[in-house]
């Protein structure tokens, strides 16, 4: 229950890290705070003391203040990460990024204890950035990130030398992450390596076009992101996979994607977006689906495919959706909701959510922020919110993947959806990965095997081949 990273104190004498260390730690997981430890004798103090996570402590260059992130737990689904700054022994706390209402990433002391460098995550995009003790925040460079090979989802790294310059981790739609640097004042980066040049330099990758449209539920602004497979004619009609993320607090980005790539140049138009529920768009936007997910996420995703439609080189007969974790949720509930898909892959889903937090690794957490209690005491409440309560309505053939070992969404959520699919005829596949965690693409090989079952089945219900 010890979370790092560890700061020591500028004289060597005391490590700063963040623990939870509660008689009730199992049942309150996310209740942290930062502690001391002395050296010479052990003892270790708590110097925060609030409910909700304290953690990434880091103290300041002359020893007198520690940062660290966090947030006062209202027990919702989803809260923005906040810096705090407090003197050495834990007193006068305060907050730094009440007006920033983005997630801190990452933060360091500048040199002169003045101030701050760290990342976020905005619209999608990862950037770098600098803040003031005031609470000032003016952003350095973005397109940060690249670290997640298989999807676009946000991530990354950097480090800053004494004198002010950043090297971080640089990606855009054609490239993972590179090395790349900030001069101290300068207004742009300058991109030091090319690693994946041999194998990408010769290839036609498929352009990723920023989209906005509105939600059929409520108007809001939604974005996302097209990816027109090469040689792409907006004469002709093309196929369509919709690739939704999971989390589902998280996002996506026009960042590198091995696996919506390989979908591009297999022949298919990829929409990927951010619906309700994503992160980088503010706190507010995020707890739209809190106790109420999935829901209107589905009037977000589907509004996409209409407007991708709209644009008049998409074949409606040849339409076809995935997505993992809680992409998985989303498309078993899209079919349950929709005919309109050919065929759907569904990826290490949750099918039902009673079983699922009895039977996933993190069930003190979902009971407690992602539901109204226990699902003993509110059935109808789990039961109305699980794909499985529509299964009744699917019709489109499904393929289900999930790892043997994946303790996150376990197995048995997928051999619910499966055996109730063929109870009911419809053509279903269930594809188990020996081994594989959550984190399917982990291995390279499971990427690539993954990739190529979804366009397997995708190819066996086209209506154009």
């Amino acid at each position: 229950n010890h979370g790092g990273p560890i700061s020591w104190t500028p004289d060597g004498t005391t490590l700063i890290f963040s623990a939870n260390r509660r008689s009730d730690w199992e049942y309150d997981p996310q209740n942290s705070e930062v502690y001391e430890l002395s050296l010479a004798d052990g003892s270790m103090t708590a110097l925060t003391g609030r409910q909700g996570p304290d953690g990434s402590p880091s103290v300041s260059p002359d020893g007198r203040h520690i940062a660290y992130l966090g947030y006062d737990d209202r027990a919702q689904g989803y809260q923005v990460t906040r810096l705090y700054v407090m003197n050495r022994d834990g007193s006068a706390a305060r907050l730094v990024t009440e007006s920033f209402d983005r997630d801190i990433q990452g933060a360091v002391w500048t040199a002169d204890g003045a101030g701050f460098y760290f990342q976020y995550d905005d619209k999608g995009n990862t950037k770098l950035a600098h803040l003031s003790l005031s609470g000032a925040v003016n952003t350095l460079v973005g397109d940060v990130g690249g670290l997640s090979l298989g999807r676009p989802y946000g991530g990354g790294s950097f480090s800053v030398s004494r004198d002010g310059n950043f090297a971080y981790t640089h990606s855009r739609p054609d490239h993972p992450a590179d090395i790349a640097v900030l001069d101290a004042g300068a207004s742009s980066g300058r991109r030091l390596t090319a690693l994946n040049d041999d194998l990408l330099g010769h290839k036609q990758l498929g352009e990723v076009t920023e989209i906005w449209y509105q939600s059929s539920f409520d108007s809001r602004e939604i974005q996302g992101w097209i990816v027109h497979p090469p040689g792409f004619d907006p004469q002709r009609k093309y196929p369509l996979i919709l690739e939704i993320h999971g989390g589902p607090f998280a996002n996506y980005g026009d960042r590198f994607a091995a696996e919506i790539q390989l979908y591009a140049a297999a022949g298919y138009v990829v929409l990927y977006t951010n619906p309700r529920g994503s992160t980088s768009y503010g706190e507010e936007f995020g707890n739209l689906i809190h106790h109420a997910y999935p829901g209107h996420d589905y009037d977000d995703l589907i509004s996409g495919v209409d407007a991708l439609v709209d644009r008049g080189y998409i074949d409606r007969e040849n339409m076809f959706v995935t997505g993992g974790s809680g992409g998985g949720v989303l498309s078993s509930w899209i079919v349950g909701k929709t005919n309109r898909f050919r065929a759907a892959v569904v990826q290490k889903p949750v099918i039902n959510w009673y079983s699922f937090v009895l039977t996933s690794d993190f069930y003190t957490n979902f009971t407690k922020y992602w539901f109204p209690g226990f699902p003993w005491n509110h059935t109808e409440h789990y039961m109305n919110r699980s794909p499985l309560s529509l299964v009744g309505n699917v019709t489109t053939p499904t393929m289900l993947i999930t790892g043997e070992a994946d303790h996150r969404t376990p197995i048995s959520e997928s051999e619910q959806f499966y055996q109730a699919l063929k109870l009911r005829k419809i053509d279903a596949a269930l594809v188990r990965i020996p081994d594989a965690s959550h984190g399917i693409a982990s291995r390279p090989s499971n990427l690539i095997a993954k990739v190529a079952h979804v366009l397997a089945w995708f190819a066996r219900y086209r209506g154009d081949q």
